[in-house]
């Protein structure tokens, strides 16, 4: 029981954080409600148009938004109070949800605001993004990063495996407008939840957000072998190994149609397993290590996906491949948020939010490119062992990335820092306001093992 137990979730984060908590079940609300709003505007473009470019072209209008606010909300993030940046963010996709609900209440519901809401929901989530994941290095502590990346991943696949079901269900029974009608209550309960989160104010010295600030950004994340190691390994796996857009010929291939589904919600069934099992990694602290294994498992495991015609041995391949997926993103969010100075936090996030964007969108590119070229199943395999190929290139190229050890790294160790003289600052601060009232001070608590 006990070597059970020390697998199971390590829910320190969830214990030491009221913060971490109401970020926690704020992203399950918004999960939820998110996925409602992304079943029902395909879907009602699909009914107003019948075509499918008329769908794809949702993806292309959402792409340059995410790119140029996701930079700028890097910089937002580090210039203002990164709170009032997620409420008002939180408030604007309300306000989206609320477009979507009147325009489906028409007689006739119109075409051109589907494609307006799809460009402000992908703008809204790039200012949104970097200040989210900024302030989770500030509100956990330091050596319980990892129990926090696992916690908010597992949160996201409990909401990407039930989300997409609950949604369907609700637009085929329901329709559009009750779908959306769902997705503005749950921003409007978010918007409440966010309200309670401490103010988390930026340094004093901080500069308004600028191109300027923007390449300050760039030049550190370029300057650091073991952050640029992360980027360019997630880039590569999911250029190389991201078919999830020719799944639909491979299910051809393997004459089991009805396994399309199921193609899909592998990877996040892989995914959950692990993080219901995720315990371990908060004992780990080589998270170098745990972005290469991941990295490479996943290419290997879309590799064999690829190799072998049995659909349910298919299916067990792309469950593992997403294991390794989620291994790798445990270890990258670590990295960056122990060793990121707070005041490049923000700038810094909006750099992730393309190296785990742009990648897909490519990856499906280059999948569909391969595919026409040489048929699905060498489009898929050939895909993974390029990945796993170009992991080994980037380790002998980037060996910091390898060697990074959480207890001995410079960067990791001044970040450290950094967050306990902020804390020790904070309670002081806490005992002054206590003696001024004729408190006495409580004993600061005994962190969580």
């Amino acid at each position: 029981m006990k070597r059970l137990a020390r697998l199971l979730p390590d829910l320190a984060p969830w214990r030491s954080s009221s913060d971490f908590r109401l970020l926690w079940v704020q992203g399950l609300v918004t999960v939820f409600a998110s996925f409602m709003a992304l079943v029902a505007l395909p879907l009602q473009i699909k009914d107003l148009t019948g075509s499918p470019l008329a769908v794809g072209v949702m993806g292309a209008v959402e792409l340059v938004p995410l790119v140029v606010f996701g930079l700028y909300g890097g910089a937002l993030a580090d210039a203002v109070d990164r709170r009032k940046v997620i409420v008002a963010t939180e408030a604007g996709l309300g306000l989206l949800a609320l477009v979507l609900l009147v325009n489906a209440l028409l007689p006739n519901p119109m075409l051109w605001p589907l494609y307006v809401v799809a460009a402000g929901v992908s703008a809204l989530a790039g200012l949104q993004r970097p200040a989210l994941d900024s302030l989770l290095a500030r509100i956990v502590p330091h050596e319980q990063q990892t129990a926090a990346a696992a916690l908010n991943s597992l949160r996201w696949q409990l909401g990407s495996i039930a989300g997409p079901a609950l949604a369907g269900l609700v637009v085929a029974y329901v329709g559009h407008a009750a779908a959306y009608g769902v997705t503005l209550a749950g921003y409007a309960l978010s918007v409440l939840l966010c309200r309670g989160l401490s103010p988390a104010p930026p340094a004093h010295d901080a500069d308004r957000p600028s191109l300027r600030g923007i390449a300050q950004g760039a030049r550190y994340a370029w300057s650091r072998p073991v952050l640029l190691g992360t980027y360019a390994i997630d880039l590569a796996a999911m250029f190389f190994a991201f078919p999830n857009t020719i799944f639909p010929f491979l299910a051809d291939d393997l004459d089991a149609e009805w396994s399309l589904g199921l193609m899909y919600a592998a990877g996040s069934v892989g995914s959950l397993v692990l993080g219901m099992t995720s315990g371990w990694t908060s004992r780990v602290r080589r998270h170098g290590l745990l972005v290469v294994a991941g990295a490479t498992g996943w290419g290997l495991a879309v590799a064999a996906a690829g190799w072998f015609a049995n659909v349910w041995v298919v299916l067990l391949c792309l469950a593992v491949a997403g294991a390794g997926d989620m291994l790798s993103g445990l270890g990258r969010s670590t990295i960056w948020n122990q060793t990121i100075p707070e005041e490049l936090r923000g700038r810094l996030a909006g750099i992730e939010v393309l190296s785990y964007s742009v990648g897909p969108q490519l990856g499906q590119i280059r999948a569909g490119g391969v595919a026409g070229w040489t048929g699905t199943r060498t489009a898929v395999w050939s895909g993974g062992v390029a990945c796993v190929a170009s992991v080994g290139l980037l380790c002998l190229a980037l060996p910091k990335l390898l060697a990074y050890d959480a207890t001995t790294d410079e960067d990791a160790l001044r970040r450290k820092a950094q967050q306990d003289a902020r804390q020790d600052a904070r309670r002081e601060a806490r005992q002054e306001a206590q003696q001024e009232l004729g408190q006495e001070p409580r004993a600061p608590r005994q962190a969580s093992a």
